[in-house]
């Protein structure tokens, strides 16, 4: 269950003020602002070292700014962390996903550290599980699973706690047609849940197909902020081309 947030619908989930990340003196994000309104898929494009994934660990608590203001649903990183956390489930290219524990089992111990339990949380658990396609292999070990197999675990232990908010980073790599298709279904079922999405992304085809806006970094900066409703991919791949300097595989 989420925190109850603290702001109405209509204020954006996500907020960011003039973010700035610094490694030592390299600076990776460089004034970053940005609004996101709650049930907005948005795909976070940008070259490798754009400071995508370090946007999105900033946005998950995983990392603290050096300057600026992160707030989700109303609260703010990184000293409101815990009401932050649950109202995120984060999907990465890692599954984060105990091997030698079976799907369940996995899910059982994630629903345990957001102090999940009892009969509701057991059938929410094998829910998820059907939604997933895995409800067959619900007593197999997590090791034995295909890379797809375990992308769609990770899926399900994102939504344990039933979050506003899914944070997708580089879910489609290493994923053959077949997996990336079926993630795509659950990526539009989340979405059209009124769940609010950003996920990073290399594939340009799917950003303008699967999200509502798409938005590109270059340099540590926003460089492309646009709707992607009507927007053809091969145009996108032409802004993508002219704002970063790279030409990019659709």
């Amino acid at each position: 269950m989420t925190n109850t947030p603290n702001i109405p619908d209509t204020h954006p989930i996500i907020e960011v003020q003039a973010l700035i990340k610094a490694f030592g003196l390299m600076p990776v994000l460089r004034g970053i602002n940005l609004e996101i309104p709650r049930g907005q898929c948005v795909a976070l494009l940008g070259p490798n070292g754009s400071g995508k994934s370090t946007l999105l660990r900033l946005l998950t608590g995983l990392s603290k700014p050096t300057a600026g203001i992160v707030k989700i649903g109303g609260w703010e990183l990184p000293h409101e962390g815990m009401a932050v956390r649950a109202q995120i489930g984060m999907v990465s290219h890692k599954p984060l996903l105990y091997g030698d524990l079976t799907a369940y089992e996995n899910l059982r111990f994630f629903a345990g550290l957001y102090d999940l339990d009892g009969e509701a949380m057991d059938t929410r658990i094998h829910a998820l599980l059907d939604q997933v396609g895995l409800k067959k292999r619900r007593n197999d070990l997590a090791r034995n699973f295909s890379r797809g197999m375990q992308q769609r675990l990770s899926i399900a232990r994102a939504l344990l706690h039933d979050p506003d908010v899914l944070i997708f980073d580089e879910p489609y790599t290493g994923l053959d047609q077949q997996a990336g298709a079926t993630l795509d279904t659950l990526l539009t079922t989340a979405r059209d849940g009124g769940r609010t999405i950003v996920m990073a992304t290399h594939q340009l085809d799917r950003a303008a197909r699967l999200s509502d806006r798409a938005i590109i970094l270059s340099r540590g900066k926003i460089a492309y902020d646009g709707i992607t409703a009507g927007l053809d991919p091969i145009q996108l791949a032409r802004d993508y081309a002219e704002v970063t300097g790279e030409v990019v595989a659709r």
